[in-house]
C-alpha cells in the first residue's frame, strides 16, 4: 500500500495543533518552536507532492479513496492535479513564514499583566487553518470539501476576534469591539455563502446521485447526465455565491477590510494569501467542471462583477488613510483580475488566474508583513503618522518598496507575469473587458507609489526617529519571499509545466477554444 502523502500533508498540521495547543501554559516558546517545526515538516510534505507529482500523467494524481458514511454516497476522497498541488505548495510555503512573522503577537501584554494572550492557542489555530486549507485544496468528494470550506471559519474567527492588531487606535475596550465586529462579520458573510452552497451541494446529490467529481465527469462524458438547464443554473449559483464570498467578489467583499484591518499582519496574511484562495480555486474546480454550460451562461455578468472589483477596490485603495485596509483594498482588485481570467475562459486566461493565485499569495505575504514590522515599531496603521521611514531603516524602506512594486505588477517581478496572461486571455475573448481592467493597472501603481512616498520618503518623522531596521527573524521572514518573487517573475517555467496541464482539462471541461486572433496576415 503506497504511503498516504495527501493524508499526510494535511494530518500532520492537524496532529501539530492539538499538540501545541497541549503545551504547558509555562512553556509559550516551546510551542512555538514545536508550531515551527510542524509547519516546517508539512512543507517538506508539500514539495514531496510536487516532486511526485507527473505534469504528463493523469488529471488527478496521488489519489486516495476510503468508504466514510456509505448510506449517502460520501467518500475520503483525495487527489491533486497541476492547481491544487501548486496551492498545497503555496499554502505549507506561507505557514512558516506566518508563524515567524507572529512570533511575538499572542505574548501576554506587559502593561497589563492581568490578562494573558494565550500563545499555545495562536499557534494552533494558525496550523489548524493550514491543515483544512490543504485538505480543501485535495479533496475530489463534493461533501468532503464542503465541510473543510464551512470548518477553517471557525478557527480564523478566533484568529480574528481574539488576536487583533495591537496597533489600534482608540481605547482597549474600542479595540476589542472592533476585533469582535469584524470577526463576527467575517463569519456571517461565510456562513451565509455556506448555507447556500449546501443547497447546492444536497441538490448535486439528488439530480447526479453521488458526490464524486471524477463520476460526475464521466457520467457527463459518457452522456449519461443529462442535467436540465434551469437545474444547472440554480446549482451553479448556490457554488458560486459560496466561493465569491470567500474570494471576495464586490458586493460581497465587505467583511475583507474589517478583517484584515483588525487582524494581526500574519493573520491577515492568512486570510487574503491563502484561506481567500479557496474561493477561486474552488470555482475552477467546481463552477466550471460540474457546471460547464451555467459557467458560459453565467460569464458577461460574472466579468461585469470582476470589473467592478478590479477598479472599485483600486480606487478605494487610494483613499485609505490605513495600510492594512489599503493592502485589503488592493486584494479585492487583485481578486477580481483572478476571477476575470477564470471566465475569460480561454488558455492564457485560466492559466494567468491561476499564477496570480500563487503569486498574489506571495507579493502580499511579503507586503503585509514588511507592513506589519512597521506598524509594530510605530505603533500605529495611519499612513498619516510615517515619514522619513527610509533614512532611518533603509532594509525595512526597501523590502517594503519591493513588495510595492510587486503589488502593482512590475516586469520582472512574479505577479506581472500572472498579470500579463489574464490580460492577454481576456483581451482575445472580451477585448473591452481587457481595456477597462487595464484601469486597474494605473490605479496600482497609484495607491502603491503613493503610500511608499508617504511613509518612506520626505523628512524624517519625530515619530520615527531612532526606528530599528529589520531583525534577523525579521529578515528570514521578508528575503526568502523577495527571491521567490524574482525568480518567479524572470522564470516562471517551473509553475506554468505544472498547472497548463491541468489549465487544459478545465478548458475542454467547458468545451472552449482560444479564439483566433482578428488581425489580416502580412502580405
Amino acid at each position: 500500500m503506497s504511503f498516504p502523502l495527501l493524508t499526510a500533508t494535511a494530518a500532520l498540521p492537524a496532529v501539530g495543533a492539538i499538540a501545541t495547543a497541549a503545551v504547558p501554559a509555562a512553556r509559550r516558546t516551546a510551542a512555538k518552536w514545536l508550531a515551527l517545526l510542524v509547519s516546517l515538516g508539512t512543507l517538506v510534505l508539500g514539495a514531496a507532492q510536487l516532486v511526485r507529482f507527473e505534469p504528463g500523467g493523469g488529471r488527478y494524481q496521488l489519489t486516495e479513496t476510503h468508504a466514510w458514511i456509505a448510506d449517502f454516497g460520501v467518500r475520503y476522497e483525495l487527489g491533486v492535479d497541476g492547481i491544487g498541488v501548486a496551492m498545497v505548495a503555496l499554502t505549507a510555503l506561507l505557514i512558516p513564514f506566518v508563524i515567524l512573522a507572529g512570533w511575538h503577537d499572542a505574548d501576554p501584554l506587559e502593561t497589563h499583566s492581568s490578562r494573558w494572550r494565550p500563545t499555545q492557542g495562536f499557534f494552533a489555530l494558525i496550523l489548524a487553518v493550514e491543515a483544512m486549507v490543504i485538505l480543501s485544496f485535495e479533496a475530489t468528494d463534493v461533501f468532503l470539501f464542503y465541510i473543510l470550506f464551512e470548518a477553517m471559519l471557525i478557527p480564523m474567527y478566533f484568529l480574528i476576534g481574539g488576536f487583533g492588531d495591537r496597533a489600534h487606535a482608540g481605547t482597549d475596550e474600542a479595540a476589542s469591539t472592533q476585533r469582535s465586529y469584524a470577526a463576527v462579520k467575517f463569519l456571517l458573510y461565510n456562513l451565509v455563502g455556506g448555507l447556500v452552497m449546501l443547497a447546492a451541494v444536497i441538490g448535486l446529490y439528488v439530480v447526479t446521485g453521488t458526490f464524486q467529481l471524477d463520476e460526475i465527469a464521466a457520467a457527463r462524458a459518457s452522456g449519461s447526465l443529462d442535467m436540465a438547464t434551469n437545474t444547472e443554473r440554480l446549482l451553479f449559483l448556490g457554488f458560486f455565491f459560496a466561493f465569491a464570498v470567500k474570494a471576495p467578489l464586490w458586493p460581497l467583499h465587505t467583511w475583507l477590510p474589517n478583517a484584515m484591518g483588525e487582524a494581526t499582519a500574519p493573520v491577515a496574511v492568512l486570510i487574503t494569501a491563502v484561506v481567500d484562495k479557496v474561493g477561486t480555486f474552488a470555482m475552477l474546480r467546481f463552477c466550471l467542471q460540474l457546471f460547464p454550460e451555467a459557467s458560459k451562461w453565467a460569464t458577461p455578468a460574472i466579468l461585469v462583477l470582476a470589473l467592478i472589483s478590479i477598479v472599485y477596490g483600486a480606487l478605494l485603495a487610494v483613499g485609505q488613510r490605513d495600510i492594512k485596509r489599503l493592502i485589503a483594498y488592493a486584494s479585492i482588485s487583485h481578486f477580481g483580475f483572478i476571477i476575470l481570467g477564470i471566465f475569460a475562459m480561454t488558455s492564457q486566461g485560466v492559466s494567468g488566474a491561476t499564477l496570480y493565485m500563487v503569486n498574489h499569495g506571495i507579493s502580499t505575504a511579503a507586503l503585509m508583513l514588511v507592513a506589519g514590522f512597521l506598524i509594530s515599531r510605530r505603533g500605529s496603521r495611519l499612513i498619516a503618522d510615517y515619514g522619513g521611514v527610509q533614512k532611518v531603516a533603509p532594509v525595512l524602506a526597501g523590502t517594503f518598496l519591493i513588495g510595492g512594486l510587486a503589488t502593482l505588477s512590475l516586469p520582472g517581478l512574479a505577479p506581472f507575469v500572472s498579470e500579463f496572461l489574464v490580460l492577454v486571455g481576456a483581451f482575445a475573448a472580451y477585448p473591452v473587458v481587457g481595456i477597462i481592467a487595464t484601469v486597474g493597472i494605473v490605479l496600482a501603481a497609484l495607491y502603491v507609489l503613493v503610500l511608499y512616498q508617504r511613509t518612506m520618503t520626505g523628512p524624517v518623522r519625530e515619530s520615527v526617529q531612532g526606528m530599528p531596521d529589520l531583525k534577523v527573524r525579521e529578515l528570514v521572514v521578508v528575503v526568502p519571499l523577495i527571491a521567490l518573487l524574482v525568480f518567479l517573475g524572470v522564470y516562471p517555467k517551473p509553475l506554468t509545466t505544472i498547472v497548463n496541464p491541468a489549465v487544459q482539462h478545465t478548458m475542454s471541461d467547458v468545451q472552449k477554444h482560444d479564439p483566433k486572433p482578428q488581425v489580416e496576415a502580412v502580405k
